[in-house]
């Protein structure tokens, strides 16, 4: 870590407490809209973003950090700013990229404002630790094998980091609706008992930002989804409060199992 401050650009959820406990005075910043669960920040707008690029090293921040969850805001042009104005082409362009593109810009511009862009996990490695319980059987082993390819498969249509296989079959893939909905969807038509959650960091994305993310609500909602345990990669995905997560765990009699690329 450098010797600056830290600014921490968080999104909802628990995870940007937990990095920010981490930081000593953390520069906090927020999406309008977007504000994190039980932490102090301060709002900005897309619009505005080229001010807070230049307010930022201004307050002696050398590094970013970007942690929780977001979605991609409307942007007003009569509400830019000046100091947005310049990078209007590159937000544009960003908007209407996959994530993995529109990430890769925001990090340049980032960067390109002389800080250095670093993962939560770095901050806080602990978020790494999995709770690994149970044993899946040979069965589950194979529809993780099954997921696993279809996962690396769609890795370069940037479609999402999540799907669902149940004895070969494959009954949902994760998109721009999220881990719930695709749970969700779960529910209401015929399809083989049982079943793999299978989630991990698409091949070849930055793993600086936007790791996918494990926390004990969604151990339940597989639960509830009828499925019969978790893959999880191994150093690719994000615990929130993972005794929490294994408590959960124990309660719905769902194995996690770590999968490495």
């Amino acid at each position: 870590m450098s010797a600056g401050r830290t600014a921490l650009i968080a999104g909802q959820g628990a995870l940007p407490g937990l990095v920010a406990a981490r930081l000593d005075a953390p520069v906090v910043r927020h999406l309008d809209g977007f504000a994190p669960s039980g932490l102090a920040s301060t709002p900005f707008r897309i619009e505005t973003l080229g001010t807070l690029l230049a307010e930022l090293p201004a307050l002696g921040v050398t590094e970013v950090c970007f942690a929780g969850r977001i979605a991609r805001p409307p942007v007003d042009p009569a509400r830019l700013d000046t100091a947005t104005a310049p990078l209007v082409p590159r937000i544009l362009a960003a908007m209407q990229a996959g994530d993995d593109g529109a990430l890769t810009t925001v990090v340049a511009l980032f960067e390109d404002a002389g800080m250095r862009v670093v993962a939560p996990q770095e901050i806080e490695p602990s978020l790494l630790d999995l709770p690994v319980t149970g044993t899946p059987e040979d069965g589950d082993l194979r529809d993780i094998a099954r997921a696993a390819a279809i996962h690396d498969a769609l890795a370069p249509l940037d479609v999402g980091q999540g799907c669902v296989v149940s004895r070969g079959q494959v009954l949902a893939i994760e998109a721009l609706p999220g881990t719930d909905w695709m749970l969700n969807s779960l529910r209401g038509f015929v399809r083989p008992p049982g079943g793999v959650f299978f989630k991990a960091a698409k091949a070849g994305q930055d793993r600086r930002i936007d790791l996918p993310g494990l926390g004990p609500d969604t151990v339940h909602a597989i639960a509830a989804a009828g499925l019969s345990g978790l893959a999880v990669e191994d150093g690719g995905v994000l615990v929130i409060d993972r005794s929490a997560v294994a408590a959960a765990l124990i309660e719905t009699g769902l194995w996690l199992h770590p999968w490495t690329r």
